[in-house]
């Protein structure tokens, strides 16, 4: 069986990110390409870390976090406690984004109410002249 290998100029094409973005989460451990002299060559693994680093990054963790599910899955012979960390995160950012869509809920409301301010004193401002 062949082995899969990716270029870094593959991968960002693929995933739309620049070859800087790759060497970053390559220089923070996050992967782990072999070098062939000067180039880098990534692995089937590489493409999957990097897919859920983007995933992950999408949906607001952080690199430590993603950092932690990689190691949990690395150390891990099955994948029980890496899903069950995952779900804890995922439910302690999902209370950070509904909170954060009630602030901005309140402050939509505020500026409403601002610009409703602003138009009844333009239009007193037009009647009165």
């Amino acid at each position: 069986m062949t082995k899969t290998t990716y270029s870094i100029a593959g991968l960002a094409a693929e995933f739309d990110i620049t070859t800087r973005a790759i060497r970053f989460y390559e220089d923070q451990g996050l992967l782990e390409p072999v070098r062939e002299g000067q180039r880098r060559v990534y692995s089937r693994r590489d493409r999957v870390r990097l897919m859920l680093i983007l995933r992950g990054k999408r949906i607001g963790l952080s690199l430590q976090e993603i950092r932690q599910l990689f190691d949990l899955y690395d150390a891990a012979q099955d994948d029980g406690p890496q899903l069950q960390e995952f779900a804890q995160m995922l439910e302690r950012k999902e209370r950070e984004l509904q909170a954060q869509m009630e602030d901005l809920r309140l402050v939509l409301n505020e500026i409403s109410q601002l610009r409703g301010q602003c138009q009844k004193t333009l239009t007193r401002r037009q009647g009165a002249s």
